[in-house]
């Protein structure tokens, strides 16, 4: 059953390898530099790499826009994306796989009562119009650099040929590997709330439950890129503005630059030490990046060389598939619920109980919880707005808020047996929850305070709390 929810996100991975590819090496491709079966594998290799080792950040941000907590909910949002783009995939134009996701997360939002954060969801299209225009900054800055240089070195026709092709090569290479860690959150990130992978130990690296799904996804961007991205490929490298070999260079290592910018946690990190704002880490597209460096480029050239009546057909595509998207998750998501009987959303609760004032006392996090003790709250949003002034800190809040949720979970002797004999438990886990004396819980903090009494461990702070939190966490989706 988890397979057949899973394969929606395969298919969007899929429209995404075949839409996006071209992104990457669309312009080298079209400009016949590299041909196309070395092109897919390259960029295969490295988008799963990139997914796998750098696709968390991203998909944090598409979470807080709409947690989609039920596996029906989170087939159907991918499912209304993965369609979406196939739509415009067939008409040849290179859409948004992040306009076509976010589109179906408000469709979700809207159709089972969350309330979409504004906030969140301006932020993202903030970068739909910042991410081209970025992108064609730095394509004008590099083509003036680049044809300064050839201008001024004398270097043999042969030789430019060669150095051109190599550096087509690795510039596509790293654009594959930031599309995989930027887009990576489109594909399975609204699967992360409710997919209960574990963690595997492969001895040199540990791949959590979120990488196996970025790898799973990985895999179906590679197919797609296979099977069908060859036509979108000559759409970018062709029709929009003849390029030559070097102005193809150029624009796949500025939309790579782009990509990576809006995709790594470090360069977030390095940024903000400097005291400056933290770069959103959020999911950008790269087709409309890689159009800004093709314009940007043009506007280096001179107007006249751009074909503005395919620029227009391809501004209409990003336009048309978010609302497509949201439509298509709407209507998708109705019929799932009501002629299939699917939960499509599961709606939650959060209460805080004196019990747990008490245990975040007892964790020595500081903070006045009197007015808010007793009160039940109808959606995560609302009590995280009153527990954040309260501790002051955004990650407290949001962990504390987490705790407050109700589960409804009812622990059994028979069902720890099932999860051990599927090979979901190990044989110390299955002796571990024997031990739990308490039997049913209704909010998440009561699961975790039985599972440190059980372990016989002591918080004394937020951080040993998190760490706790993150496996609780996993057990929780194993056991719900």
């Amino acid at each position: 059953m988890l397979l057949f929810f899973l394969s929606s996100g395969l298919f969007l991975g899929w429209s995404l390898g075949a839409n996006d590819a071209a992104n990457v090496f669309g312009t080298a491709v079209g400009s016949k530099m590299v041909r196309f079966k070395t092109a897919a594998i390259i960029a295969s290799i490295f988008v799963i790499s990139g997914a796998v080792i750098s696709g968390a950040g991203a998909s944090h941000t598409l979470g807080k826009l709409g947690a989609v907590n039920a596996l029906g909910g989170s087939f159907m949002t991918a499912l209304a994306a993965g369609y979406s783009v196939y739509l415009m995939t067939k008409y040849e134009l290179p859409v948004s796989t992040s306009q076509a996701i976010v589109g179906a997360i408000v469709g979700w939002n809207f159709f089972s009562g969350f309330v979409t954060d504004y906030k969140i969801l301006s932020k993202i299209i903030s970068t739909w119009v910042i991410c081209p225009i970025l992108s064609a900054i730095f394509a004008a800055v590099l083509y003036l650099v680049m044809r300064s240089i050839f201008n001024n070195v004398k270097i043999h026709l042969l030789m430019i040929d060669s150095l051109t092709r190599i550096g087509l090569i690795l510039v596509g290479a790293f654009g594959a590997y930031s599309l995989g860690a930027n887009n990576i959150a489109n594909v399975m990130g609204v699967f992360v709330p409710s997919v209960p992978f574990r963690e595997i130990n492969l001895g040199f690296f540990t791949l959590s439950g979120p990488q196996q799904l970025f790898l799973i996804g990985g895999i179906a961007i590679s197919v797609g890129i296979f099977t069908y991205s060859y036509k979108v490929m000559k759409t970018v490298g062709g029709e929009l503005l003849k390029l030559s070999p070097q102005a193809a260079l150029v624009v796949v290592l500025a939309e790579s630059m782009v990509l990576f910018v809006f995709a790594s946690q470090s360069l977030s990190d390095f940024v903000k030490s400097l005291g400056l704002p933290p770069i959103p880490l959020v999911p950008v597209s790269s087709s409309q990046a890689v159009v800004g460096a093709i314009i940007g480029i043009g506007i280096v050239r001179g107007w006249r060389n751009i074909r503005f009546q395919v620029m227009g057909k391809i501004a209409l595509g990003w336009v048309a598939t978010p609302i497509a998207a949201g439509v298509i998750s709407f209507v998708g998501l109705f019929i799932l619920q009501n002629v299939f009987g699917i939960v499509v959303a599961k709606k939650s609760v959060y209460k805080v109980e004196q019990e747990f004032v008490q245990f975040v006392s007892d964790v020595e996090i500081k903070g006045d919880f009197s007015k808010i003790e007793g009160k039940e709250f109808g959606s995560y949003k609302k009590l995280y707005n009153q527990i954040f002034p309260i501790v002051g800190e955004k990650d407290i809040a949001a962990l504390l808020t987490s705790l407050c949720e109700e589960i409804d979970l009812e622990l059994n002797l028979g069902k720890v047996k099932k999860l051990y004999s599927k090979g979901l438990l190990t044989r110390e886990e299955r002796d571990l929850f024997l031990k739990f004396k308490t039997k049913k819980f209704e909010y998440k903090y009561q699961f975790l305070m039985e599972f440190c009494r059980v372990q016989g461990c002591k918080l004394r702070n937020y951080k040993e709390l998190r760490e706790i939190y993150k496996k609780v966490e996993v057990y929780l989706k194993l056991l719900g």
